[in-house]
């Protein structure tokens, strides 16, 4: 009888489970959806409002691929009645059992948001377990990677939520960007057996760049640690750790993550996407960007056009795209009003999947961004602020920008002996490059490739090249041939127009008419895609940011022989054929306004190849994208 009953719960569990919609895999997923609030000690009613009709409104409104909801956040307490964490103190029911249930049966994916090395509690209830400062106190928020939280807390954690819950995964918050220089007595002990020294205390001081690399490896180790343990314990367990080998760590992937991600910054943020995901773009992972769906200061819900506007720029560099909106304290969706925006956005991003997930940079202008003078000059460990030869950096890729270059931000570990594949090559702001690379730049130019140096501290890297030994006395502009070559030298990144156009003279698309249209020239499934962005608007300014229209801009892309077809159509407006002329192709002079219109006309020896144009403008959703056939 007993049997009996076993067998018959058994065939009901497979029946089930062979019922429920397969759900995405992460590496594979487009579009997504967060949530956290990061539960405290004050947090009560935690779940009372967490109903399955709730999840099953985020789900039928914007149709994501995944969600990701709140579990553990920075203070350290747990939004679901954990057996083996920090529950928060009114926990009522089983709100995360809700969310699995729901997305479980709507085929939608399940990912935790989870406070990794920043953890409130346990450095307070555990201060041997905080990472010590160098004043000798604990830190009042990180953990220490050297330390026993990892295998006391996160995996046994990770573990319950896998076994127990079956999430599909968690994205691990507060990880690279909040580990800070242990001082403990187990970091102390390892770098005086490495080094036979007693750790620096402040910059200027003896290993101080050792002493940061050092922890730095730290990092690396705990983050390798944890990721082994749950391959090998449950291998299903999707993991990724927020800003690892991003822009905030510019080097290659050394962990076994499944796919790489971040939130970018509420404020500023389409300047922030156009550079965070240049830096994700190039490291061979699956990889997305999370925008905030509110105002980091008024918290005031962003409008669909302007989320529409940061997802472009993801979108056109190959990435998925996520959203975070606000869960009240109790874990309920704050506003269920905030799901409308996202349902607009979620249609827009949906629109161009097909013409824009998982493209791959065409090598046209590479921008370094060197981990080595970065990680020297930060004042950090693992951010991209406190640099500024970074934020020289970053102004150049704004200029090159807006000189309508496509531009990858490459660094040292893309560039290492694949150079040639760029045809343009830009340093600028640097005042370090370890010698066999800078070597190697300086080889490239002679070699017959473009190199251009911004800024004096670079110029000064490279003053036998230039042929000088005070490098102001260059001017304003200085461009001279180097063996089958050419080496530009620019005090500044003001104006680099004219210079990259000489050193540059045939890209593949040219953008004439507006300085607002970011290009980024793609390749998607053996075919060239040109993807064009309006990027307008005063960006930096909190209170009243607006998507302006891009009036009359034209653009030409160059093909690789005569096409075939010399009638082809406009990559900006269905009816209005352009003209094929010398190997390129010219729009006529058209006007962003909501429209998203792909093109596409055939050129020899060359697969078919299509315009994706992302546009916006205030105050309206765009249509769905219109292929349409030369």
């Amino acid at each position: 009888m007993k049997m009996k009953l076993f067998l018959s719960l058994l065939f009901t569990a497979l029946v089930a489970h062979a019922a429920e919609p397969k759900r995405l895999d992460r590496t594979e997923a487009f579009l997504g959806v967060h949530f956290d609030f990061h539960a405290g000690k004050t947090s009560t009613n935690v779940g009372a409002r967490t109903t399955r009709e709730m999840v099953s409104a985020i789900i039928d409104k914007v149709h994501p691929d995944y969600i990701q909801c709140d579990c553990k956040g920075h203070p350290g307490y747990s939004s679901y009645p954990t057996k083996v964490g920090n529950p928060a103190p009114g926990i009522i029911g089983n709100p995360l059992r809700v969310w699995r249930d729901v997305t479980r049966e709507r085929g939608v994916a399940l990912y935790m948001h989870y406070s990794g090395v920043y953890d409130g509690y346990v450095v307070k209830t555990h201060p041997d377990w905080a990472a010590l400062r160098a004043d000798g106190k604990p830190d009042d928020r990180a953990t220490s990677v050297f330390g026993p939280y990892v295998d006391r807390v996160l995996i046994p954690q990770f573990r319950e939520l896998a076994n127990d819950y079956k999430v599909d995964g968690a994205w691990v918050d507060g990880e690279c960007w909040a580990t800070v220089p242990d001082y403990g007595a187990a970091a102390v002990r390892a770098f005086g057996e490495k080094y036979h020294s007693a750790p620096p205390r402040k910059r200027g001081e003896p290993l101080w760049d050792e002493w940061k690399d050092f922890n730095r490896e730290g990092f690396r180790a705990y983050l390798r640690h944890y990721l082994d343990v749950m391959k090998s314990s449950n291998p299903d367990f999707k993991i990724i750790s927020n800003w690892a080998f991003s822009d905030h760590m510019p080097e290659p992937v050394s962990a076994g993550v499944t796919s790489l991600s971040g939130d970018f910054s509420a404020h500023n943020s389409v300047n922030t996407a156009r550079f965070t995901a240049r830096c994700f773009e190039n490291q061979g992972r699956a990889w997305d960007l999370m925008a905030w769906g509110f105002h980091d200061k008024t918290r005031q819900q962003k409008t669909a056009v302007g989320l529409e506007q940061e997802a472009s720029v993801v979108l056109a560099l190959g990435g998925g795209f996520q959203t975070y909106f606000k869960q009240d304290r109790d874990g309920a969706l704050l506003h269920m009003s905030d799901l409308d925006v996202m349902a607009d956005v979620a249609k827009f991003c949906r629109a161009r999947q097909a013409f824009c997930h998982k493209s791959e940079p065409v090598p046209q202008v590479a921008l370094l961004y060197s981990r080595a003078a970065h990680y020297r000059t930060s004042s950090a460990l693992f951010q991209p602020s406190g640099d500024a030869e970074l934020e020289v950096m970053k102004g150049t890729l704004t200029n090159l920008l807006s000189a309508q270059q496509s531009v990858q931000v490459v660094s040292e570990h893309h560039l290492n002996g694949k150079m040639s594949q760029w045809p343009l090559i830009v340093i600028s702001g640097w005042s370090y490059l370890e010698l066999q690379f800078r070597d190697e730049l300086a080889n490239y130019a002679k070699a017959g490739g473009k190199l251009l140096l911004v800024g004096e501290p670079t110029l000064k890297l490279f003053a036998g090249e230039l042929g000088v030994t005070n490098v102001q006395a260059l001017g304003s502009a200085n461009l001279r041939d180097v063996g089958r070559g050419k080496l530009a030298a620019v005090p500044t990144a003001e104006n680099l127009g004219s210079i990259v156009k000489q050193l540059f003279p045939a890209p593949l698309v040219e953008v004439t008419g507006s300085h607002d249209v970011d290009v980024c020239v793609r390749r998607l499934n053996g075919r060239l895609m040109i993807n064009l962005v309006n990027t307008s608007g005063n960006h930096a300014n909190k209170e009243n940011r607006i998507v302006e229209a891009v009036c009359h801009p034209s653009a030409r892309c160059k093909s690789p022989s005569e096409p075939q077809n010399r009638r082809a159509r406009s990559p900006f407006s269905p009816g209005e054929p352009g003209s094929m002329s010398n190997g390129r192709m010219a729009s006529p002079a058209p006007r962003f306004r909501d429209l998203n219109y792909i093109q596409s006309c055939k050129l020899r020896n060359e697969p078919t190849l299509h315009l994706p144009v992302s546009v916006m403008t205030t105050g309206a959703s765009p249509v769905n994208s219109l292929p349409v056939n030369a």
